[in-house]
């Protein structure tokens, strides 16, 4: 068994001329429905909610990370995808978390005769079935996507389902700020959510259009030990998980606390907050301008460099911004969002090619279930952390640096330096056939940190 984890991929690398299967038209088509479904329920318009509903801080980290946290039922769950087959598995999953989004369109409309206490905890509740089917169901998804598309076109599938993702998201926040306006009644969130569970419904007849791949016999009927530890043990896949792992924690709650941020400290309302933060999903569809096909032939290691290098600077701007060296003026904040956009894009697509490369045939759902729990855990407990340390900090101020330090300043500080070991992590990452970054810069063309630092910086 241990061969088979260290040997790479035994299936022929593909001919330069291959083409994406006619059918995988169909997955795109499901990304752009689904990305006007999930986004709801999974991000800014669900944090807003709960603030309505009196939540603090470690309520809204909880709520953030309860999606990633659930992943980790791909484990037990990977030992039936085989058997079940990818598409009726992902297919089932996809099905029942749509039906816990029309039952959270409901718990606005119950404010006649539930506190906001009650309708947070049943929402909570919701939110907990939803992600537990969508956790377990994923986990055919990853092994489905990376057999049906050949290995040389990774990355330009990859790029191409992200701008679908980011457009849909986009037009997704404006809807939701334009129904929901300044200091919104409960049934306009009672809308909004019907609106993803419609979208949702929508998305599963794309998804059962998507061609299916055959899984072999052996593999579906193998009743083989999984070796968990000499799997975690197979060291470039220890590497990526070391590396993926450290982002997902200085990512995790970035987009949740600087909504909190925006709508405590910088006084926005709801539906300004919303068209504010849409605007990352226009940087992330321009991800498809700057990476395109680039990431099949740059490789993903040094544009994962690359990319969290600008990272550094993107905290580093919402750091001095809480901290009043800057005015939070919509210049700053909507330069501050399209970075986010762009460069999440970039370093979710390069961490997921690469684990389509690194991980072996054999044993395919059982690695990208380890990979996406892995992930997923350090990407769920980051924000409810986080959050345990905002509510700590609490009211607490201080004058240092030019700057006040405060709860969101020292959130960004420390989303900082755990992003400085992640960029270690990721120099340490094996993708031999990976360009140097000098091509990188050359062919992709990023402006300088430098000039893009000056672009932010607010004129007296």
């Amino acid at each position: 068994m241990v061969e088979t984890i260290s040997g790479r991929e035994q299936t022929p690398n593909p001919p330069e001329d291959s083409v994406m299967p006619p059918g995988l038209r169909h997955a795109y088509w499901f990304a752009a429905f689904n990305a006007l479904s999930f986004p709801i329920v999974l991000s800014n318009p669900m944090i807003l909610y709960g603030k309505t509903l009196g939540a603090g801080a470690t309520v809204l980290g909880i709520i953030a990370g309860m999606m990633p946290l659930l992943v980790i039922f791909q484990i037990p769950a990977a030992n039936y995808v085989a058997r079940v087959g990818y598409k009726r598995f992902v297919y089932a999953g996809w099905g029942t978390r749509v039906m816990f989004i029309f039952a959270m369109a409901l718990v606005p409309l119950t404010g006649g005769f539930l506190d906001a206490t009650t309708r947070l905890a049943l929402l909570l509740l919701l939110l907990f079935c939803f992600n537990l089917s969508r956790g377990i169901s994923s986990c055919a998804w990853l092994p489905w996507i990376t057999t049906l598309v050949p290995a040389d076109r990774r990355g330009r599938y990859l790029a191409q389902d992200a701008a679908c993702q980011n457009l849909s998201s986009f037009l997704t926040f404006v809807i939701a700020a334009l129904v929901l306006g300044e200091a919104p009644q409960p049934g306009r969130f009672a809308v909004i959510f019907a609106f993803s569970a419609v979208m949702g419904a929508v998305s599963l007849g794309f998804l059962k259009r998507i061609p299916d791949v055959p899984i072999p016999e052996a593999t579906r009927t193998s009743r083989t030990p999984v070796p968990w530890l000499a799997m975690a043990r197979y060291e470039p896949f220890r590497r990526l998980l070391w590396a993926a792992a450290a982002w997902s924690v200085a990512y995790g709650g970035v987009t949740a606390f600087t909504v909190a941020y925006l709508k405590s400290s910088a006084g926005m309302g709801e539906g300004r907050i919303l068209l504010v933060t849409s605007v990352m999903y226009l940087g992330g569809l321009s991800s498809l301008w700057l990476l395109g096909a680039r990431l099949d032939r740059l490789g993903s290691k040094p544009v994962l460099i690359v990319a969290l290098g600008f990272w550094l600077l993107i905290l580093g701007g919402w750091l001095v911004l809480a901290g009043g060296g800057w005015p939070a003026t919509m210049p700053v904040i909507l330069s501050l969002e399209v970075l986010m956009g762009l460069f999440s894009a970039v370093v979710t697509m390069a961490f997921m090619r690469l684990a389509m490369g690194v991980i072996p045939e054999m044993g395919r759902s059982h690695f990208f279930a380890l990979y996406s729990v892995i992930t997923s855990v350090s990407l769920g407990l980051a924000p409810i952390g986080w959050g345990l340390m905002i509510d700590a900090v609490g009211s607490w101020r201080a004058q240092a640096g030019g700057l006040e330090w405060n709860r969101f300043t020292l959130f960004f500080a420390a989303a900082n330096a755990t992003l400085l070991i992640a960029l270690g992590l990721t120099r340490r990452l094996h993708e031999p056939t990976a360009a140097g970054m000098a091509a990188v810069l050359r062919e992709i063309k990023f402006p300088s940190p430098g000039r893009i630092w000056r672009k932010l910086r607010p004129r007296e």
